[in-house]
């Protein structure tokens, strides 16, 4: 063909011309998709932290990993993070209390961008889920003027788990969970290009509209069969076992148990951080919670153990008031000879299990569990491809140590007594109902405020220890006691 020719090329080369732009765009598609959706990048656990506050508030990159630091639920579970943004914005009228999510008692550290337990990751885009924090992280205020003091691996005995989960559910029911009803307030905060826009007002919005009311219907049970509410530091933890992970049927159980203290993990190797004594090793516990907020079966166990070891190290805050040295001193007398058996390291009994008959409180979180859902959820396990120590149905309740117990109030194992005063006192004077979930210290009771909501603690839950799982009898130790021996034993206490 001459130079200059304008012969035409022919049919095939037209097909390949067409072709090879299908071709482009289809990378350049699958790029976008990826690039939006799938991108996964390292989190950095201080990155929403200004740098001239990194060496206050980052000291510790474990205890920073403990609180914010990703489980990897985020393809399964992750709330986008402009939508948990804006959530209390507009939904503020079906928050408990004004406040966003410090409605729900959650413990939220000045300068950071999200509260305590909850985790920030970009897989595609920011997403928003929940650290084992959201159950161990404990908070205290020595007076209604004292900037609170937050705990990592002490009980969370602020935070209304319940509460949030029918705060999701009742904004997923809502109308405005919706483009028109969120994007408005997600722009005021975000720089969204044209395409977010498209992507959040019909695809991620919608999608995470479907994954809470999904999750709902998962949770329904806690309201079934006249169950009492969690209120605040509480959860149903074999109830979760049975009814989310093996998908079993609902029994009607009650198993309203408060969150326990899992900080000086290497005094508790193995003895159970169960209540009743299900699984005696801590490791075990820390796997089995991981995959019951998300975390992928692939690398939970990895995961743990690099929390066991930060948790061996973690040491319980002392007493934040004085003591009197001499009365404490009486009272350690009175500590060997009343409690060390059950509740020293290396005693006779410590880290057993009590029998229910012996032990008599109130039995119903006792009886949640049998020995078949042991036998179901270590098949579970296996199934999942994840190795760790068998559970098993213990006789009773497990003795546990009493380090830091000052900061592990309401007491027992459905925290139905409110202070240690109150649980030296035979069942029939502890309180038949108090409220719970100020975080403001009682020093002379030895437990958290328990009298009705006022300005300095709004918004706390009655607990009344007439109902199915709530009793406070029991536990008998010491309650025969002279006064003068109870106050010597609760000054030393104090020190443990």
């Amino acid at each position: 063909m001459a130079y200059g020719s304008t012969a035409d090329p022919g049919p095939w080369y037209k097909v390949a011309r067409i072709v090879a732009v299908l071709l482009i765009l289809g990378v350049a598609g699958g790029v976008y998709a990826w690039w939006k959706f799938f991108r996964e990048v390292p989190q950095q656990v201080c990155e929403d932290v200004e740098p001239s506050r990194r060496g206050e508030l980052c000291a510790s990159p474990e205890e920073e990993r403990f609180k914010y630091g990703s489980l990897g639920a985020e393809w399964e579970l992750g709330i986008p993070y402009p939508i948990f943004h804006v959530l209390p914005r507009v939904f503020g009228d079906l928050l408990p209390r004004p406040g966003g999510y410090r409605a729900f008692g959650i413990p939220w550290e000045e300068g950071r961008e999200l509260p305590v337990g909850f985790s920030k990751k970009t897989v595609g885009f920011p997403r928003v889920t929940q650290t084992c924090a959201i159950c161990h992280a404990a908070s205290y205020r020595t007076s209604p003027d004292a900037t609170p003091v937050i705990v990592p691996s002490g009980p969370s005995h602020t935070t209304n788990a319940m509460a949030f989960l029918d705060f999701l559910e009742a904004a997923a029911n809502d109308p405005r969970w919706s483009g028109d009803g969120m994007l408005p307030e997600m722009e005021r905060y975000f720089d969204l290009g044209i395409d977010d826009k498209l992507l959040y007002r019909y695809l991620i919005i919608p999608l995470a509209k479907q994954r809470v009311l999904e999750q709902a219907r998962d949770f329904a049970w806690m309201h079934a069969h006249g169950r009492p509410a969690w209120g605040p530091g509480r959860d149903g933890p074999f109830n979760l076992t049975k009814f989310n992970l093996l998908r079993l049927p609902d029994d009607g159980t009650v198993d309203n148990a408060d969150f326990p203290s899992i900080w000086n993990a290497g005094i508790r190797e193995n003895t159970s951080l169960n209540w009743a004594g299900e699984t005696q090793d801590p490791l075990a516990v820390y796997i089995d919670s991981a995959l019951g907020i998300g975390a992928p079966p692939a690398t939970v166990t990895g995961d743990m153990e690099k929390h066991r070891e930060y948790l061996r190290a973690k040491q319980p805050p002392p007493w934040p008031f004085p003591v009197d040295a001499a009365l404490a001193g009486e009272g350690g007398l009175v500590w060997q000879r009343e409690c060390a058996t059950c509740h020293a390291p290396g005693g006779a009994y410590s880290g057993r299990v009590t029998p229910i008959e012996e032990i008599g409180t109130d039995r119903e979180r006792f009886d949640t569990w049998t020995q078949a859902d042991a036998d179901k959820t270590n098949a579970k396990a296996l199934e999942l491809g994840v190795v760790r120590k068998a559970m098993v149905k213990d006789v009773g309740y497990a003795n546990q140590p009493l380090d830091g117990i000052w900061l592990r109030a309401p007491y027992l194992h459905n925290g139905s007594v409110p202070s240690l005063t109150a649980l030296l006192d035979p069942p029939a004077e502890r309180p038949r109902t108090f409220w719970r979930g100020c975080d403001i210290y009682d020093p002379a009771a030895v437990g958290f405020r328990s009298t009705p909501a006022d300005d300095d603690c709004p918004g706390l839950f009655l607990l009344d220890t007439t109902l199915r799982g709530e009793g406070n009898g029991g536990h008998l130790y010491g309650t025969d006691l002279p006064a003068a021996e109870k106050a010597a034993l609760i000054e030393y206490l104090k020190t443990l």
